[in-house]
């Protein structure tokens, strides 16, 4: 069941390359950086993820990265989702992502499991949201 939203950013792609093509299946690394709200405290996130796209145009993507706050807490995460491209140019994910820190204030996001959403126009600007999954 989904529960309370606990995290909601927006940001831009700072970074993108070419890994691989084997298989004829490009395999494409973005990062980004965002700013925006984590259980209501303001962090920023960076973050990469590795993409592969499907003969279909499916998309599987995994990443990992870390929120931080103004007062030096560290969230790292990591996520795993499915995708496709838009029909305006960007892409569009839906997935899983996993929280760890030592941070007492974020402690609570230790063994909790979300479901994001997260979507990137085409001229690399993104928002994503995560709902805790009770």
């Amino acid at each position: 069941m989904l529960g309370d939203l606990i995290g909601e950013e927006q940001g831009r792609r700072t970074g993108i390359r070419v890994v691989s093509v084997d298989g004829g299946h490009p395999h494409v690394e973005v990062s980004f950086e965002s700013t925006g709200t984590l259980l209501g405290v303001a962090v920023t996130d960076i973050g990469t993820y590795d993409s592969v796209m499907e003969a279909d145009g499916t998309l599987f993507g995994d990443g990992q990265g870390c929120n931080m706050t103004e007062d030096g807490d560290i969230i790292t995460w990591h996520g795993t989702g499915v995708g496709r491209p838009t029909e305006s140019g960007g892409f569009t994910y839906r997935g899983s992502i996993f929280f760890e820190t030592a941070s007492a204030k974020f402690s609570r996001l230790n063994g909790t499991a979300g479901v994001f959403e997260y979507d990137e126009d085409k001229d690399g600007k993104n928002t994503a949201k995560v709902w805790e999954w009770k």
